[in-house]
């Protein structure tokens, strides 16, 4: 699966994956685990966005799926500037935070195939680097 679009700053993320043998079920679809597997951990890249001062992991992750997918699906990561904002915001008091993301994986026609909703574990790089007592 390879990456469509990686903007420098991290603000823009595509990626995509065409159906292949080794991706799809038996019924001919995208197999769930790889559409999954298409979406997790991109949003976890915010703390790579320069200036942010934050330490970003996945924690949880849940996805819906809508209907099967065929062809070629997309997805596009834009974590916008209000969501770090909002982040720094509550870390200014609390030692971490745990903000939900959503995408969603669409086909070539732009029909929603599953919805993803990843929870992440944000902390001041400074906290995240000493050890939890």
């Amino acid at each position: 699966m390879p990456g469509k679009h990686i903007a420098p700053d991290m603000k823009a993320i595509d990626v995509e994956m065409r159906l292949r043998w080794w991706n799809a079920n038996y019924v001919g679809t995208h197999f769930g685990g790889s559409l999954f597997a298409m979406t997790d951990a991109f949003y976890a890249h915010a703390d790579g966005q320069p200036g942010t001062g934050l330490h970003c992991v996945g924690q949880n992750a849940s996805i819906r799926y809508r209907q099967p997918g065929k062809g070629t699906l997309r997805a596009e990561f834009r974590p916008c500037d209000r969501q770090i904002d909002d982040i720094r915001e509550k870390l200014e008091t609390l030692p971490r935070y745990e903000p939900v993301f959503t995408v969603e994986g669409k086909d070539e026609a732009g029909v929603v195939i599953a919805e993803v909703e990843e929870v992440l574990d944000a902390r001041r790089k400074e906290a995240a680097a000493l050890p939890e007592k």
